[in-house]
């Protein structure tokens, strides 16, 4: 199975980037399933309905969310009627939507998407995602039940993340992360078979402070005082996310490659 992953889409940018460029992808590397994470898809901070129907009409199979999740307000009851969006598995326990589901590609084979939160310096407190994910992993066999497994690491701290990623090595086939919004130069499979990146990096304008337009943030830096509003920056987005490629009898990454398209990152395509 060909699987692309997109990290975090910042603002009106990163989602013309997705419009402009994924079902074109989807053809040029016959790609079978596409997850996007669009937490920041919104104006930097959440998602709305309208956005998130765009970036499915764009192409993508499923959208996963993160710490902001539910930043717009119509995410509580959109997120009810739209099975293709996944929150974090251990995000408030009566929190709508679900954190895990089981999709079918185009060929009927079977891929479980789930997403959990991370504890270290995040600013919320959220629940173990270690013992959250656990149950997943064990009621779908790698290779059993699911053909393939994608697992979104959504938090701040790198230890965390590789963390994740051994933890679920040899039972997920690609364990990426997100939040920070730069992609990390570790893409690697790990000994048990699992694809693996610290960070999937955004979809988004690069001339920026991590998507967002660079004065504020340096003025808040600098002086310790807020001057006004953070706004995604609206320069030209590097579309940036992990191709992995797996083996459909075992679950397992037989290969992987960390995915720059566009902008001021773009590199070579898998």
């Amino acid at each position: 199975m060909r699987i692309l992953f997109l990290g975090d889409v910042m603002g009106r940018a990163g989602r013309a980037a997705v419009q402009a460029r994924l079902k074109g992808l989807r053809d040029d590397w016959a790609l079978d399933f596409v997850v996007v994470n669009g937490e920041n898809a919104s104006s930097g901070a959440g998602l709305t309905a309208a956005h998130a129907k765009a970036l499915l009409e764009a192409g993508a199979d499923c959208l996963t969310l993160g710490d902001h999740a539910f930043d717009q307000k119509d995410m509580m009851s959109f997120i009810e009627q739209e099975p293709r969006i996944i929150r974090p598995l251990n995000y408030a326990k009566l929190a709508p939507g679900k954190g895990a589901r089981l999709f079918t590609d185009a060929r009927g084979r079977k891929v479980l998407v789930t997403q959990v939160l991370g504890q270290v310096f995040m600013k919320r407190p959220f629940d173990d995602p270690f013992s959250a994910i656990q149950p997943v992993l064990q009621s779908h066999p790698l290779g059993g039940m699911a053909q393939a497994i994608l697992v979104d690491m959504h938090c701040e701290a790198t230890s965390e993340k590789m963390a994740m990623g051994h933890w679920c090595d040899g039972r997920a086939s690609l364990v990426v992360g997100t939040h920070t919004h730069v992609p990390t130069a570790d893409t690697m499979i790990l000994p048990g078979g699992t694809g693996y990146q610290t960070d999937a990096g955004m979809c988004g304008d690069y001339n920026s402070v991590i998507g967002m337009q660079k004065e504020e943030p340096m003025r808040r830096f600098i002086t310790q005082m807020p001057g006004g509003r953070f706004e995604p920056a609206g320069g030209e987005a590097t579309l940036s996310g992990v191709f992995v490629e797996t083996d459909d009898r075992t679950g397992r990454a037989t290969r992987i490659r960390m995915v720059r398209i566009g902008g001021r990152l773009e590199a070579a395509a898998p």
